[in-house]
C-alpha cells in the first residue's frame, strides 16, 4: 500500500515506524529538511520537503497514485485542508486526520466528502485519555483494549503468587473458575539477563508467578478475570479513590477532566508552569486541586501524602522527568505508578521495573490506524507488547463458497502456529463499512436511535465452534508478521460482491 504522511512529529514517526515494518511504501511530507533526514536514516522511507497544503509538493509526494493519506501535523486547519486537496485533486481513496478540536470531530457534516473529505477523525490526547482512564477503572490491569463495540475486552495482567489461578495449568484454569468464561491468548515471561519471551499457550502450559498473562472475555467479566490472577486469595479490592498527575497538558488536562466526572475521585495536579496551573484551576471542576509544583520534588510529594495515593500519573512531555517522578512516588509509597514514555527504547528498559506501567502514547492510537491498513473487513486492531504482538477483530462474511472459514469449525482452521481464536461476537449488527467520521457511533444505531440495544452473544470457543456469517472474530498474534496470512485466510472471494 502507497501511503504519504504529513507531519514527522512523534506521532508521525510512530505510524510510519509501524506501517514500513508491513512492507507498505511510506513518504513523509515536513517542513523540517533535518527531521526528515533523520528519519530517512533510520528508517526506509521517503522524504519531502515542503508543506502539506502545496498542491504540488503532495503531487511530488506521490499523491496521484496513493492509497491513503496520513495528516498527522501539529494544527487541525493543515491536516484538513490537506484532506480536502487529496480528495479533491488526486482522488486519494482513505483520508485520515488529526483533529484535536473536539467541535469539528462532533460534527459529520463537516468531515464528510462535502466538507473537509476526512475518512476518519483521530486526537492522540484523547485516545491516550481513554486508555489510561480504563486503566484507572481497572486498577489491576495492565491493558485494557475493547472490541465489538465495547462487548468483548482484552486485558493483560501481571501473575501474582497466591492468586487463584496462578501455578494452575491453562486447562486447570478453565476448570478453577467456570463461571468466568475467558480465554488465555498469551504469555509473557521474564526470564534472567534477557527480555521477556512469549511462551505458546498450550493446555499444559502453567501460569507462573510474575507472567504478563493476556486473557480474552466478555467486558462484565473483567473485574473476575483480573480478581482471579492477580488478587490474592481472601484479599478484597482496593477502591481506587486518591490519584496524583504530574503535567497539567493536553493529556494530563483531558485525563482530570474525564476522571473528575467517572467517579468519586480525589485528584491533585503538579504543574511546573504558574500560567498554566491558572488556566486548569478555572477550567477544571472544584474536586480537583492544581497545585504548582515539580513531581521529582522529594520535599513536594511527600507533603502531599504521596503514600496515600492509589494512582500516581506521571504525564509530562518529558521521558526523563516521567520516568523519575514515576520511581519516587512509587519508593515513597505510591500503590501503583504509571510513566508517560515516548522513545521505545526508554518503555523497553523500565517495563518489569518498580514502574507499573511504561506507556508509549503512540500504541493507545496506533489501532485506530491500523484497521485501515488491514485488507479485508477488519473492524478493530490493538498494537500490544511495543508493536510486537497485535490484537484484531475480523467479521466473517460471504458463505461456504466463498470464504475458506464458514461454516468451519475453529479446530479445522488453518491458523499460523500460535495464533489463537480467543472469543467470537454474534449477534452485532452487520458492517456496512468502517466508521467514516470518528464519531464512534455504530451505523445500524444512527438509523434507528429508537431501536432496543443489541445484546450479542460472546462466545468462547472450542474446537468444535462452527463460524457463521456476521461473526466478529477476536484473535491474538504474538508477532505481527502473522497478519497476512490471517486475513489471507478470512479473506472473501470476488464472487461474492
Amino acid at each position: 500500500m502507497k501511503i504519504i504522511i504529513l507531519g514527522a512529529g512523534r506521532v508521525g514517526e510512530s505510524v510510519a515506524d509501524n506501517l514500513i515494518g508491513e512492507k507498505n511504501d511510506i513518504t513523509v511530507i515536513d517542513t523540517d529538511a533535518s527531521r526528515l533526514r533523520e528519519l530517512e536514516s533510520r528508517f526506509d522511507l521517503r522524504g519531502v520537503v515542503g508543506d502539506g497544503i502545496d498542491p504540488a509538493v503532495l503531487a511530488e509526494a506521490g499523491a496521484r497514485d496513493a492509497d491513503m493519506l496520513i495528516a498527522c501535523a501539529p494544527q487541525d486547519d493543515t491536516n484538513l485542508v490537506c484532506c480536502k486537496l487529496a480528495k479533491m485533486l488526486y482522488n486519494i481513496p482513505t483520508r485520515i486526520a488529526r483533529v484535536r478540536n473536539t467541535a469539528l470531530r462532533s460534527q459529520p457534516e463537516l468531515l464528510a466528502d462535502e466538507g473537509f473529505a476526512v475518512s476518519r477523525a483521530f486526537c492522540p490526547e484523547e485516545s491516550l485519555m481513554n486508555y489510561i482512564g480504563k486503566l484507572v477503572e481497572h486498577p489491576e490491569a495492565l491493558q485494557v483494549r475493547e472490541f465489538s463495540l465495547g462487548h468483548a475486552c482484552l486485558v493483560s495482567v501481571r501473575a501474582r503468587g497466591g492468586a487463584p489461578v496462578v501455578g494452575l495449568s491453562i486447562s486447570d484454569v478453565r476448570q478453577g473458575v467456570p463461571d468466568v468464561p475467558m480465554r488465555v491468548v498469551g504469555i509473557y515471561r521474564r526470564f534472567l539477563h534477557e527480555a521477556d519471551r512469549f511462551v505458546p499457550c498450550e493446555n499444559s502450559t502453567r501460569i507462573e508467578p510474575g507472567d504478563e498473562v493476556f486473557i480474552l472475555s466478555a467486558r462484565q467479566q473483567v473485574d473476575q478475570v483480573l480478581a482471579a490472577f492477580h488478587r490474592q486469595v481472601g484479599e478484597r479490592e482496593r477502591p481506587m479513590r486518591r490519584i496524583m498527575i504530574a503535567g497539567g497538558g493536553r493529556v494530563g488536562f483531558r485525563l482530570a477532566r474525564h476522571l473528575s466526572g467517572m467517579g468519586d475521585f480525589q485528584i491533585k495536579i503538579l504543574e511546573k508552569n504558574e500560567d498554566r496551573c491558572v488556566y486548569l484551576a478555572s477550567q477544571l471542576p472544584s474536586n480537583v486541586l492544581v497545585l504548582r509544583g515539580d513531581a521529582t520534588d522529594e520535599h513536594l510529594i511527600e507533603g502531599e501524602s504521596i503514600e496515600d495515593v492509589d494512582m500516581f500519573l506521571s504525564l509530562t512531555s518529558d521521558d526523563e522527568d516521567n520516568i523519575m517522578a514515576s520511581l519516587l512516588a512509587k519508593k515513597l509509597g505510591a500503590s501503583r505508578v504509571l510513566a508517560l514514555i515516548n522513545r521505545r527504547s526508554y518503555a523497553e528498559l523500565m517495563h518489569g521495573t518498580q514502574i507499573d506501567i511504561a506507556l508509549a502514547p503512540a500504541q493507545a492510537v496506533l489501532g485506530e490506524l491500523l484497521a485501515y491498513v488491514r485488507q479485508g473487513d477488519v473492524q478493530a486492531v490493538h498494537s500490544l507488547r511495543r508493536g510486537v504482538a497485535e490484537a484484531l477483530e475480523i467479521v466473517v462474511r460471504g458463505d461456504a463458497r466463498t470464504c475458506k472459514v464458514v461454516g468451519r469449525r475453529v479446530g479445522s482452521l488453518h491458523l499460523p502456529h500460535q495464533v489463537h481464536v480467543g472469543l467470537i461476537v454474534r449477534g452485532l449488527p452487520a458492517p456496512d463499512s468502517r466508521s467514516t467520521n470518528g464519531s464512534g457511533v455504530d451505523d445500524a444505531e444512527a438509523d434507528d436511535p429508537g431501536a432496543p440495544p443489541v445484546v450479542p452473544e460472546v462466545i468462547v470457543p472450542t474446537n468444535s465452534t462452527v463460524l457463521q456469517p456476521g461473526d466478529h472474530v477476536i484473535l491474538f498474534l504474538p508477532n505481527k508478521r502473522l497478519v497476512h496470512q490471517v486475513e489471507s485466510l478470512f479473506s472473501v472471494g470476488a464472487t461474492f460482491f
